[in-house]
């Protein structure tokens, strides 16, 4: 019996080639649609979930009110994990990440710029992270020990072994290498070329036991069975107890199973993260399917008449109705096979350009199993439902009606299939107006004013001697007409590497607790990077020596201090006086989607500066005067490679997640009204056929092409009607919730459902234009011979 079902099942597919390519394309485009969402899916699900002793793992997280708000964030004092080793029996061990730092690398004659961390001792015992070579215990526990990946020792040592090699870091310190570490893997927070021990970190200095310095990130592996909550309740008073004025700061951990989807937080409460667009990509990879699966539907059902005697004969002679429903199943399970396989094809042809918009490396387990059996359940159940409407309706046919003739479809069945196609669309139609808004949002930021000068604007980070040599540099650069202007800050203008509270000032309110946004520049920033002054001067030491402790403020400031004359005011921060020179006017120096936050600008006397910027002279070519700046870096710095940065393409990077958001949901939208037009040419071609012979009586009447085609058309325009009346509050509703999130946000105009109901009825038209004329313009003999 199996072998006549597939006879037959192939027979099917090859007498109707043109309905079957349509079938299978339909099918394949869902399926592939939906197995590159499941990727992506799969990949933000399994971040940093291979750690084996990931139940156990927590990062510490603080908790505090400023600015009338409770923010958390989870940057912790360094003193913190030996702390919580001390003071906690719940904590098995703790280690401390800190931020990834560029050093230059040298062996022999090569020169090479890296980027890593230095961690605990203990990072290896905690993280599974695996060491190719060295031993997780003492991998890191001299000062000088260094682990690269396998990557890097390749750089660096090429095919030769790298353990007991000697590297020189910043022309300072040398480092035997003790570690290779195994290239890490694509679905981890962790980004690394090297490490070094914490131990290095005091050998320079740079640890220190203030609780007031959040500056690295502390995990704690917990010991087994320990109740997190419990753990949670004493760990809120740890801040007071080691720095008693800090009284409503609060301290809490956060598994690791969190990190990626859920680590966002709105007035101390967590508020979604990625987890939202995990959630909702999952529901359109589903829909997508589902659309596909719809399609086969009315495809099927559409041809309904072509096998209608088939179905009689084999009932007449003895086939049963379940027998029946497990053929047409059979064949949507083939059918799905081979969609299965061409879907394949296209996620592989795809997936480098997917890889690439979503900035992964996804790729297809074919050597696992469980993808295999994965897979072919997957095809399995797409045959199923795709077929499963079909199976029921052609095997529940009557074989008297059918063979004398006077088969007729039941005008009932007609609603089911209007509701799938009304269905398709309004998922189609909430893709497009989705699309659109975050599309209108996205340029909504980017039209923002940034309160700065981009153009011809680059960077340059103060490596190895540009900070010893910074004034011989700017002057040569000054001095080479390459450059109209330099000045130097504590960090690049598109991020904020510093804040803190606790400033005084006459007339302060002895509540307030703003957080400011902190910011230092030596004198030329405000002719370098174009800001506006409101009130005051930029920082001039030739003519006022005493600007070493000037400050300039941004608007936000000056509402916090709210000074009538701000020029000359007093602000004590960090046990020294500054006086105010300058306000300029706010600009963007984190996100362009929030509102700008308070900020204090301090001159040379902060003493802590990482970064050149450079105004390049815009009336010459950009690459002559990068060649230019190179030359005189080399000269000044000639151990260390010229590695700058434009700041508008580094502005540009705040707009990533929300542009890749776009672009995928723009993909898909396409996508799916693609497989929709699919599905309204099946409605089209079943209608056609259902009126046939209507349509003949009305031509020998005198019923004209236009008519009959705006006739045949109408039903269509309805069904889209509907799908724009149920499709646009839901996206009213979808993209309301989303703007929330952002404090500077567009608005959701009329003009966008208006457009998007533009776009449905003209794609509509296309799709169901070509089966109306056709029918049209069919000769009425014809139809009317076959009664």
């Amino acid at each position: 019996m199996l072998k006549n079902f597939v006879k037959i099942a192939i027979r099917n597919l090859l007498r109707s080639k043109g309905f079957s390519v349509i079938n299978i394309l339909g099918l394949a485009v869902g399926m592939a649609s939906a197995i590159l969402i499941l990727l992506w899916i799969q990949n933000e699900m399994s971040y940093d979930q291979f750690h084996e002793k990931k139940d156990r793992i927590v990062e510490v997280w603080n908790k505090a009110t400023f600015d009338g708000n409770l923010n958390c964030w989870n940057t912790t004092p360094k003193v913190l994990a030996r702390t919580l080793e001390r003071d906690f029996p719940e904590v098995e061990q703790s280690v401390r990440v800190d931020w990834n730092n560029d050093h230059l690398f040298s062996v022999g004659e090569k020169r090479i710029t890296l980027k890593g961390s230095p961690v605990d001792s203990n990072f290896f015992q905690v993280f599974s992270f695996r060491l190719l070579k060295g031993q997780t215990s003492t991998v890191l526990n001299d000062q000088h020990n260094i682990v690269l990946t396998e990557s890097t020792a390749r750089k660096l040592f090429g095919n030769e072994e790298p353990m007991g090699k000697i590297i020189k870091l910043d022309n300072a310190d040398n480092f035997t290498v003790t570690g290779i570490v195994k290239d890490l893997p694509n679905n981890t927070r962790f980004n690394f070329e090297y490490l070094l021990p914490w131990s290095y970190v005091r050998f320079k200095g740079n640890d220190d036991n203030y609780w007031g310095n959040n500056s690295t990130r502390t995990y704690a592996l917990l010991k087994p069975g320990i109740n997190l909550e419990g753990l949670q309740k004493k760990l809120k008073t740890l801040k007071q107890k080691y720095q008693p004025e800090e009284t409503k700061w609060e301290m809490f951990v956060y598994p690791i199973t969190k990190w990626r989807l859920y680590s966002s937080f709105k007035n101390g409460v967590e508020d979604g993260g990625r987890i939202v667009f995990v959630r909702l990509f999952g529901i359109i990879a589903c829909f997508i399917l589902l659309i596909a699966c719809i399609n086969f539907m009315n495809l099927s059902t559409a041809r309904s008449e072509k096998r209608a005697k088939e179905v009689g004969i084999r009932k007449v002679v003895g086939a049963h109705k379940n027998s029946l429903i497990l053929q047409f199943i059979g064949e949507s399970i083939l059918l799905a096979f081979i969609a299965g396989i061409i879907a394949l094809l296209i996620v592989q042809l795809a997936l480098p350009g997917f890889n690439t918009l979503t900035s992964k490396q996804l790729y297809i387990q074919y050597g696992n199993i469980l993808f295999w059996a994965t897979g072919l359940g997957f095809i399995a159940l797409t045959g199923i439902v795709a077929g499963s409407y079909p199976a029921f309706y052609l095997s529940s046919f009557q074989p008297v009606s059918v063979l004398k003739g006077t088969f007729k479809k039941a005008h009932a069945l007609v609603t089911p299939r209007k509701i799938l196609v009304v269905l398709q669309f309004t998922f189609a139609i909430i893709l497009i107006i989705c699309t659109i808004i975050v599309r209108q949002q996205i340029n909504y930021a980017q039209n923002r004013e940034s309160g700065y000068n981009k153009d011809n604007l680059v960077f340059h980070f103060l490596t190895g001697d540009l900070d010893k040599n910074y004034n011989l540099v700017k002057n040569d650069l000054l001095a080479s007409n390459a450059v109209v202007s330099v000045t130097k800050t504590s960090a690049p203008l598109t991020q904020s590497w510093s804040d803190g509270w606790g400033q005084e000032w006459e007339g302060k309110d002895p509540n307030d607790k703003t957080d400011f946004r902190r910011y230092n520049a030596d004198e030329d920033l405000v002719k370098t990077i174009g800001l506006t002054l409101v009130k005051g001067r930029d920082f001039n030491l030739k003519e006022y020596p005493t600007d070493s402790t000037a400050m300039m403020i941004n608007e936000s400031a000056l509402k916090v201090f709210k000074f009538k004359e701000p020029l000359g005011q007093i602000i004590k921060d960090n046990g020294r006086q500054w006086h105010i020179v300058g306000v300029f006017k706010d600009f963007i120096l984190e996100s362009p989607y929030q509102p700008t936050r308070p900020m204090l600008v301090y001159g040379l006397k902060s003493n802590w500066f990482g970064v050149v910027q450079i105004k390049l002279n815009g009336k010459n070519k950009t690459e002559a005067n990068l060649k230019t700046a190179e030359a005189t870096f080399k000269k000044y710095n000639p151990e260390y490679p010229f590695e700058y940065k434009f700041v508008d393409e580094d502005y540009a990077k705040k707009f990533e997640s929300e542009q890749t958001t776009g672009k995928l949901s723009g993909i898909f939208s396409v996508l799916t009204i693609f497989i929709s037009c699919l599905g309204l040419f099946g409605l089209a071609t079943y209608m056609a056929e259902n009126r046939i012979k209507e349509i003949g009586i009305r031509k020998v009447l005198g019923a004209s092409v236009t008519h009959i085609t705006a006739l045949l058309s109408r039903d269509f325009f309805i069904l889209i009607l509907i799908s724009f009346a149920i499709a646009s509050p839901i996206s009213w509703w979808l993209m309301h919730n989303w703007l929330m999130g952002y404090p500077y946000r567009t608005d959701i105009e009329l003009w966008v459902f208006l457009l998007a109901a533009g776009l449905s009825f003209f794609i509509a038209f296309i799709s169901v234009s070509y089966q109306s004329i056709k029918a049209a313009m069919a000769n009425p003999v014809k139809s009317l011979r076959t009664e």
